[in-house]
């Protein structure tokens, strides 16, 4: 496994330190997180903030485990300055489409780093489809877009059950962020994988309709 490069190591350092800050203060939680009244009113700085705070332990391992098994490639194909773009990027974007989708409810509240690790989960696998992982509680190699694809099953289980304040929505815009900017920066190499960016797409975008629907 290639070491977790700097920049990668300092956001994760990051979003730890926020989040454990955001856990013993219930205040800077509700000054930080995506929540669409406050929104509204013109705190757009949330988009971002809500990005670097988590819900709790779990979740916060979580997505710095996700990001933590995915970010050495994208480093290495893109460099510092474009994996942490990708990272902020995706980010805002996965918030952006939360807030389309839930503009109607003011009371929607969310948190995570969801959008930009999905987006690096997705753009790690367009470059290197052929990347395997093998996780801690099940030691079997598998694909990297076995992975990505149960990270989104996983999202969408907490879209429909809603039983968290967890930004899943902001997976799928995470999602596409990655995959569009990995395609800008290194269309070759994502062109020579049209089976899993059309299934990325096709997976991503389905969703959203579905999501739509619901909504």
């Amino acid at each position: 496994m290639l070491a977790i490069p700097p920049p990668a190591l300092v956001l994760i350092l990051i979003n730890v330190l926020l989040s454990y800050r955001a856990f013993r203060s219930p205040g800077m939680f509700d000054r930080l997180c995506f929540q669409i009244a406050p929104i509204k009113r013109g705190e757009s700085f949330r988009f971002l903030t809500a990005g670097f705070i988590h819900v709790d332990s779990s979740h916060l391992l979580f997505n710095m485990v996700s990001f933590y098994f995915f970010a050495a490639p994208v480093y290495y194909a893109l460099g510092s300055f474009r994996m942490v773009l990708l990272y902020v990027v995706s980010l805002l974007a996965g918030n952006v489409l939360a807030y389309f989708f839930h503009r109607k409810n003011d009371n929607y509240t969310a948190v995570g780093a969801s959008g930009a690790v999905s987006g690096i989960v997705f753009s790690a696998i367009l470059l290197y489809p052929e990347m395997q992982l093998a996780l801690i509680f099940l030691p079997i190699p598998m694909p990297g877009y076995v992975f990505a694809l149960g990270y989104l099953a996983y999202t969408l289980y907490g879209i429909y059950a809603q039983r968290d304040r967890i930004g899943h929505t902001a997976h799928f815009g995470g999602a596409l962020g990655g995959i569009v900017l990995a395609g800008l920066w290194e269309p070759q190499a994502v062109l020579q994988q049209p089976l899993i960016l059309g299934a990325a797409v096709v997976v991503c975008l389905g969703i959203g309709i579905l999501m739509w629907r619901r909504g």
